[in-house]
């Protein structure tokens, strides 16, 4: 399989990622705003030459969208094989492709958020584990920071101490979320429509630039859920188990 590095100018051609087809599809309209908006800053986005889950997409620690310290460092937004591509080495081919690129560039190792067990939308711990990288720091209540150095001497990455409890001062139902995952384009305006017809309580904050992203309350800045100031869940959710968590958390 041929790696294509996406572009300004093969952007609007190329199929970037998960189970979207349709090029006028508001998800594909608001991740390819958000890479565009991020290749100046050292965004890199590679795929497979194929249509299907096949990529990998990092950028410089000091640019990530990411509460974390790892000056030098390049930070994994996501690393996703999955369907008919799996089983084929690709996740290797492409995690290796990351490796080249950054050694090229004078990083001094790379750095992803995981979590302690597999979950969705974060990096599977064992998968990188496997491939040699590190734990580097913890954060409240099941994340992780791994790190890969490419010289035993650079620095240990760490987050920010203002998400290692990861709570925030509202009290309310409150979601930080992001447009690098193109799932929330579509289904934050869902919930919020649903949380509006069950006359459930809940603000939606969209963080907007870098600076915002690294003074998240959360590791993942993708899409956090709070209530009443404790972090809910990171996961990306449909109407109906955002109702069925709402009406649990609001019911206690």
């Amino acid at each position: 399989m041929d790696i294509i590095t996406i572009t300004k100018e093969n952007l609007k051609n190329e199929h970037i990622c998960c189970a979207i087809s349709n090029k006028e599809d508001i998800q594909v309209t608001s991740k390819k705003s958000w890479i565009v908006e991020r290749l100046d800053e050292g965004l890199v986005f590679k795929k497979g030459n194929v249509r299907g889950k096949c990529f990998i997409e990092y950028i410089p620690a000091e640019k990530a969208w990411a509460p974390i310290e790892a000056p030098g460092y390049m930070y994994i937004d996501c690393l996703w094989v999955s369907g008919q591509f799996k089983g084929q080495g690709n996740s290797s081919m492409l995690l290796e492709e990351c490796i080249r690129d950054s050694k090229e560039n004078g990083m001094k190792g790379l750095v992803i958020l995981s979590s302690k067990k597999k979950m969705p939308f974060i990096a599977d711990p064992k998968y990188f584990r496997h491939k040699g990288f590190k734990l580097a720091d913890t954060a409240e209540p099941y994340f992780e920071l791994l790190y890969l150095p490419f010289d035993n001497t650079a620095e240990i990455p760490q987050f920010k101490q203002s998400v290692k409890n990861t709570t925030i001062q509202e009290k309310g139902m409150v979601l930080y979320y992001t447009a690098q995952c193109p799932f929330t384009a579509k289904y934050v305006p869902l919930i919020e429509v649903v949380a509006n017809e069950n006359d459930i309580s809940f603000k939606s904050v969209k963080i907007e630039t870098t600076a915002e992203a690294q003074n998240a309350p959360s590791p993942f800045t993708t899409y956090s859920l709070f209530y009443k100031g404790k972090f809910v869940t990171h996961e990306i959710l449909s109407e109906n188990k955002f109702l069925k968590i709402a009406k649990a958390l609001t019911s206690e």
